[in-house]
């Protein structure tokens, strides 16, 4: 994918991240649909944050997720819908501007993921954008999705009409 296709797929996947992280409830961020399911507060802090992957993905060649000695502590959920917006917005510019000062060949490297020093495996970079950062946020704003309907709660229109918004 080239550098002005990456671009245009990172804009749309970001301005649907951002239309579903205003709709977070800031007085629901400890629910959970379930013990083992992030809180919504800890669900929707991951996907603004996700953008920020990109820069990591950019400008190394192999990134191991489960490093000897741990890696680094979690984030603490954010506590507002506003500074959700917020978190993505700074983490979506930070890596549009990654993207955009990208080369055709850069995008073309190679990049590994690694498991405790193990490589699970290598794709080029402009790939990993796509799979690992854009395809991820879709996955993690889908379940947010699902968290809001089950709080019986509207879900944002992303791809066309939803049953809360039918005429748009």
């Amino acid at each position: 994918m080239s550098v002005g296709h990456t671009l245009a797929a990172f804009d749309q996947i970001v301005a649907g991240s951002r239309s579903v992280l205003e709709a977070v409830p800031d007085d629901q961020m400890n629910w959970r649909p379930h013990d083992r399911s992030w809180t919504l507060g800890e669900l929707a802090t991951h996907l603004a944050n996700l953008p920020n992957w990109t820069m990591a993905t950019l400008s190394v060649s192999e990134f191991d997720i489960n490093p000897e000695g741990g890696g680094p502590p979690l984030m603490q959920p954010i506590r507002s819908s506003a500074e959700l917006v917020a978190a993505l917005d700074q983490s979506a510019a930070a890596a549009r501007g990654a993207i955009e000062s990208c080369s055709e060949d850069e995008l073309a490297a190679p990049w590994t993921m690694l498991v405790a020093g193990e490589p699970r495996f290598t794709l080029p970079k402009g790939v990993v954008v796509r799979t690992f950062i854009m395809d991820h946020m879709i996955h993690h704003r889908a379940q947010l999705g699902v968290y809001l309907r089950m709080l019986d709660l509207p879900v944002p229109q992303l791809f066309g009409p939803t049953a809360d918004f039918p005429d748009m």
